[in-house]
């Protein structure tokens, strides 16, 4: 007999298109049409025990008779509440004279003391359905004897270590570089640097840089080794410089001549009040010192400690004879040196930026040699796949018989409706996770109330093609080949590419699609599903790390 799995319908999304498992406008199909035949059958149940301790087992027996045709459906799950079922046996099958006697064992229990009744069992053979009787249960407290039990202290809390993790170990190495970089950046650039002597004295008045420099004229050792030419040398450059800055700004650079000829005229414009003797001395000076550097003329030493001596006092006439300064230009010298320190700050500043920039560019460089440039980017800019790629990953059973698996996050239960035909025929049990878009892994178990001689899976296989393609898929491309778990369970991989809309839209996407189908007992049918963006590289990680980690459980009889 062959059934068709193309006939079921409940919602799902794969990038956005609602996915139906196990019907023909859905992509996956794991339901079977039966048609038995059915006859005579007789339900009868009990349990080994009425009276039970906190904690016990009891078992819980039904058993059916019935004909050879005749499919059975035996109670799945939690369904002997309030007393809670902790196994459920294989059946144990004996044919006699034309008939099946099953005989369904349960283990159940009970953790709070009481008197409680096992509810009414709907057992389903072929079209018809019957009910076990009610059953009363005592769970009675175990007694304990305090004068014979001893008394011991409470048992110490035990950490539980989380996963270990590195991120850590890169906020360190962040916080380091930070510090390294700001550390530098203060001390060559923002710190405030102390001055070196030609510094502080650069800062004096010009009055006081012209009688400092005077001192270390007298403390100089030319006199006395009659180096007059190095002596007469500094002595007119400190008048020169003086005059260069607080009289004619062209001091320094002209001829003795020339300067005289502009202190008179600059006295005769009254704009400097300096007197003609004044005048006299200063050019008596400043020739006999041309004398000495350019003649080689060898005045006295006493003649040089004089001459000294009165440049000393002609910078003092030159600065009594230099008016003060008005308001004005003391708010205009106040102005230039605020806007000398923005310039300075503002210069900091862009170094500042600049380095900043260079490093962190660097640091972006060498790390993207590294690891690579989509690594290093998407680690500071952030990626969905990236982030359920490197987060705690959770490994669980899901359906019975179970699908062990590992996922980047729970799979929640998808309810899946049953034609009303194939009511008590079959139990179909499926668990998602989408990633909008992106990832999608589906998990879907089909199990048969009566084993079959054939399941024909590659119907189930062409279903979920027929459905992508109905939901606006195309260019799929399918490749199969047989596929072994870890744990030996032998099944067939179908997977390929295909081109699917973006949100319903004109624009598609190119994504890539594996399916893994199993079977076992002749009446169970598991499928994991998997779809993802093919541009998606930590989606391939992810569903390569999937697929290596499925497990499954023979199917019980």
């Amino acid at each position: 007999m062959k059934y068709d799995l193309r006939f079921m319908k409940t919602k799902f999304s794969v990038f956005g298109l609602p996915i139906a498992i196990g019907t023909s406008s859905g992509i996956f199909s794991f339901v079977f049409f039966l048609f038995p035949l059915f006859s005579f059958s007789q339900v009868t149940s009990s349990i080994d025990s009425t009276s039970i301790k906190i904690g016990e087992q009891i078992t819980y027996h039904i058993q059916v008779e019935t004909d050879t045709t005749s499919l059975v459906v035996f109670p799945e799950g939690q369904s002997f509440s309030p007393l809670e079922t902790i196994e459920s046996y294989k059946t144990d099958t004996l044919k006699k004279n034309g008939k099946y006697n099953l005989v369904k064992k349960y283990g159940l229990t009970q953790f709070d003391s009481g008197k409680y009744t096992i509810p009414r069992q709907k057992i389903i053979v072929g079209d018809k359905t019957f009910y076990t009787d009610s059953l009363k249960v005592e769970v009675n407290n175990i007694v304990v004897d305090t004068t014979k039990q001893g008394l011991y202290d409470i048992k110490p809390i035990i950490e539980v270590k989380k996963p270990s993790s590195n991120w850590w170990k890169y906020l360190l190495l962040i916080l380091l570089i930070i510090g390294v970089v700001g550390f530098l950046l203060y001390w060559f650039i923002w710190r405030k640097k102390p001055l070196t002597e030609e510094e502080e004295i650069a800062l004096l008045p010009p009055y006081d840089r012209a009688k400092l420099a005077l001192k270390k004229l007298d403390e100089s050792p030319y006199l006395d080794n009659q180096n007059l030419k190095d002596y007469y040398s500094d002595l007119t450059f400190i008048i020169r410089k003086y005059l260069d800055e607080k009289v004619y700004d062209r001091a320094l650079e002209s001829t003795t001549d020339e300067l005289i000829n502009r202190l008179n005229l600059l006295k005769d414009g009254n704009q400097v009040d300096i007197s003609k003797e004044d005048i006299k001395n200063l050019e008596r000076i400043l020739k006999r010192a041309d004398l000495v550097k350019f003649a080689k003329s060898a005045p006295d030493v006493e003649l040089a400690k004089f001459d000294r001596n009165t440049i000393d006092l002609e910078i003092d006439h030159v600065k009594e004879a230099l008016p003060e300064p008005t308001e004005e230009e003391k708010l205009l010298d106040q102005k230039y040196r605020e806007e000398q320190d923005r310039k300075k700050k503002r210069n900091k500043i862009i170094l500042t930026v600049v380095i900043s920039l260079f490093l962190l560019i660097a640091t972006f460089v060498g790390f993207s040699i590294k690891y690579g440039f989509d690594y290093v980017k998407d680690t500071i800019i952030g990626h969905d796949s990236m982030e359920l790629l490197e987060g705690d990953w959770v490994r669980s059973e899901y359906g019975f018989p179970p699908i062990k698996i590992s996922t980047p996050e729970v799979l929640k239960r998808i309810e899946t409706p049953i034609p009303n035909e194939l009511q008590g025929q079959m139990k179909i049990s499926t668990f998602g996770f989408e990633q909008k878009e992106r990832i999608t892994i589906v998990v879907s178990n089909t199990v048969l109330a009566q084993a079959q001689d054939s399941l024909d899976i590659t119907k189930a296989i062409e279903g979920n093609l027929k459905t992508l393609e109905s939901r606006g898929a195309r260019n799929i491309l399918t490749k199969n080949e047989k596929f072994t778990t870890p744990n030996g369970a032998e099944g067939i991989k179908t997977y390929g590419t295909l081109d699917y809309p973006l949100n319903n839209s004109d624009k598609y996407i190119n994504g890539k699609y594996t399916s893994l189908s199993f079977t076992s007992s002749g009446k169970v049918i598991q499928q994991i599903i998997l779809t993802w963006r093919k541009d998606d590289v930590y989606a391939d990680e992810i569903m390569e790390r999937v697929l290596n980690s499925v497990e499954l459980k023979e199917a019980e009889e």
